[in-house]
């Protein structure tokens, strides 16, 4: 699984034309990315480095600090545009894989005790945030 975090001031992701996920305060931004091989123990151990991340001000944590998440679902973050113009996206994976990868990662925040807000599998997303920082990471697990 593949993440990209960025440390929020504020975040929404609008599906045609209705907010569906917020946070209104300081957390994290979470765009996740599945590829085939990816199973229910690494939406564990991507959740729980998000849950101890420790990237908000002062070295703290969203855990120390009960800072809240939106997690987005995000295929392209396994595009691959190194030949040519058009990426592909073979190693992202399918919906019927993903989702339930995504909604695991999810799951796993929410039983640590986390807020998490979310946008739509699949769904055209609009989304707006204010970068904290900037800080934005690249996670692999």
């Amino acid at each position: 699984m593949r993440a990209v975090v960025q440390r929020v001031s504020s975040a929404s992701v609008e599906v045609e034309g209705r907010i569906v996920g917020s946070v209104a305060e300081p957390g994290l931004l979470v765009l996740v990315g599945v590829t085939h091989t990816d199973t229910p123990a690494e939406a564990a151990k991507l959740a729980a480095k998000l849950w101890g991340l420790r990237v908000l001000h002062g070295e703290k944590s969203c855990s120390d600090v009960s800072a809240p998440l939106l997690v987005i679902s995000q295929f392209t973050l396994y595009g691959d545009a190194r030949k040519g113009r058009r990426p592909t996206w073979q190693a992202a994976a399918p919906g019927p894989v993903a989702e339930p990868l995504v909604d695991a990662v999810v799951a796993e925040l929410r039983a640590l005790g986390a807020h998490v807000e979310t946008g739509v599998f699949g769904a055209d997303m609009k989304v707006s945030l204010v970068n904290d920082g900037p800080i934005t990471l690249i996670l692999d697990v």
